[in-house]
């Protein structure tokens, strides 16, 4: 299929437990191709075998989303936080196989600032270059697990206030390339790449055929359509470079601007947004699907 489209699982709950499973029908009644499953933790009380089950039932594909904590960073000069950070990593695998997720996708990296409550620091060039050899070094021992998982690991770029170490489109390219394993490639947000990318079609260019995953945010992280991200051309430009992998939304904002409501944390729904997802939905489908009439772009061709 061409650009399958998914929907995030915090869409609807978070944690996701074994009491949400019935969701995955609700997903595919609503038109999604997919889940975008948070990756779980230990408390979560989910069995595997019985996500892949449900999965199967609801003819539902899944991508699983890898979470980020200070205890766990392959770029911490900790060594626990960074064997912490790699150990997760292989875990995170390990889970995409047994659930039949090809795609791992997220901020790898870890190294979480505004939600984990850490402001950013200046660092001296000694430190930052210490940092981009840690990331590489444990991508490389992971990319090589993920290769004999048949799982494609897919690293995301993070705005300036929830990382400090990947936050653009050509900062990932160096640690993919570096990394040189066919088993990780990009995972690019358009809500992040509003905020850090001069341009975003030329950033989708720019990563061309590294790109393994793409999450279709707004500007305010509403709706796809709701808000004033250029659409056409985010979509032109995933044409331009011949992506046609998985497509998620990933929609937290909630119709609530009272004042002091904390916009950037996640809320539960309090109402039923099922028109709201089928519209956004549609929205994607069409979006890419315009594309399709038109030619490549010459560079391309």
């Amino acid at each position: 299929m061409r650009h399958p489209i998914g929907i995030i699982s915090m869409q609807f709950v978070r944690p996701f437990t074994a009491d949400d499973l019935g969701l995955f029908e609700t997903i595919k009644e609503l038109g999604f191709d997919f889940i975008e499953l948070l990756m779980p933790e230990p408390e979560d009380d989910l069995k595997l075998d019985e996500v892949r089950m449900a999965l199967s039932d609801n003819d539902l594909g899944v991508v699983l989303a890898a979470r980020v904590s200070t205890d766990r960073s392959i770029v911490s000069a900790d060594p626990k936080a960074r064997q912490g950070g790699i150990d997760y990593l292989k875990t995170c695998i390990e889970t995409a196989a047994l659930i039949g997720a090809e795609i791992v996708g997220g901020p790898l990296y870890g190294g979480p600032l505004v939600f984990a409550g850490v402001r950013p620091t200046p660092i001296g060039e000694a430190e930052r270059k210490a940092r981009f050899e840690r990331s590489v070094e444990g991508l490389v021992e992971v990319s090589a697990d993920a290769a004999a998982a048949d799982v494609r690991l897919a690293l995301e770029p993070l705005n300036r206030f929830e990382t400090d170490i990947v936050s653009t489109v050509s900062q990932a390219i160096d640690v993919v390339d570096q990394v040189g394993s066919p088993a990780l490639g990009l995972l690019l947000d358009s809500f992040h790449m509003n905020i850090e990318e001069r341009s975003i079609g030329d950033a989708i260019r720019q990563a061309g055929a590294r790109i393994v995953h793409f999450q279709a945010n707004e500007n305010h992280r509403g709706f796809p359509g709701s808000g004033h991200l250029p659409w056409s051309e985010i979509a032109r430009a995933l044409h331009d470079v011949g992506y046609a992998g998985p497509v998620s939304l990933e929609p937290f904002r909630r119709n609530d601007d009272r004042f002091g409501v904390p916009l950037a944390q996640w809320r539960p729904p309090v109402a039923d947004e099922s028109d709201n997802l089928r519209q956004g939905l549609a929205f994607m489908r069409a979006a890419l699907a315009m594309t399709d009439h038109r030619p490549m772009a010459d560079h391309q061709r």
